[in-house]
């Protein structure tokens, strides 16, 4: 058990970003214009349809992005800093509270789009099978970051939260055995939590999920899209 969680939470991590950036590259280099998110906003043809679809994906995006935050500062934020304002305590709860609420966010925008992609005709046959895939990914790692709540509510005192923490910040100074040693005592819905976190690296260069990182810089340029290939 030691070495398959030093190899999931000690290894994986690295191996997960080295093909996350390299394939991320290669993609960019030899098929920019397939670096999209592949909108299927065009295929919504009456107001309701429209409407439906600019709340799913308002919810589902304001939901991430404060949840992608939330986890960034939380993990990252060394202990000896942040108990200058909050105390450990103080910060898990604020945690489970936002995480909840923008979680719920983003669950429902979620669910909204999954079923449009599936029940929509037009949608669907759109649709590539990693369209769908990356789509209920998705769904399993927010179903299980929301049962990290649940389960946090049976130690209040933090502690697993620092444990998480330590894993993330040992990592990123590339201390690998340190990082598995500090997630080892966990419970199994984090640790399924953190390798399908890490597994979405590995799938991020091949899916629309690419668009997160390009959306922001490129939106104000407008560059070309392909929305109908010949042949």
């Amino acid at each position: 058990m030691g070495n398959l969680n030093f190899l999931a939470f000690g290894v994986y991590p690295y191996v997960a970003l080295a093909i996350c950036l390299i394939g991320s590259w290669a993609r960019f280099d030899l098929s920019q214009y397939s670096w999209k998110a592949g909108s299927s906003q065009l295929f919504n043809r009456t107001p309701a349809e429209q409407r439906y679809m600019r709340i799913a994906s308002n919810l589902f995006h304001v939901g991430v992005l404060f949840v992608l935050a939330g986890h960034f500062v939380g993990l990252l934020t060394p202990e000896a800093l942040y108990h200058h304002v909050i105390s450990t305590e103080a910060k898990q709860l604020l945690a489970m509270v936002s995480g909840g609420l923008f979680g719920v966010l983003c669950l429902i925008g979620l669910l909204m789009l999954i079923k449009r992609r599936l029940t929509d005709a037009r949608v669907r046959a759109n649709s590539s099978t990693s369209d769908i895939m990356i789509l209920f990914v998705l769904l399993a790692q927010l179903l299980l970051g929301l049962g990290t709540i649940v389960a946090s509510t049976h130690h209040m005192d933090g502690s697993v939260m620092v444990m998480l923490a330590n894993w993330a910040q040992y990592t990123v100074t590339l201390q690998p055995e340190l990082a598995a040693a500090s997630i080892a005592p966990v419970g199994w819905v984090y640790k399924l939590h953190v390798f399908l976190g890490l597994t979405l690296f590995v799938l991020f260069p091949f899916t629309r999920l690419v668009h997160f990182v390009s959306a922001p810089v490129w939106y104000l340029g407008r560059r070309y899209q392909i929305v109908r290939q010949k042949g």
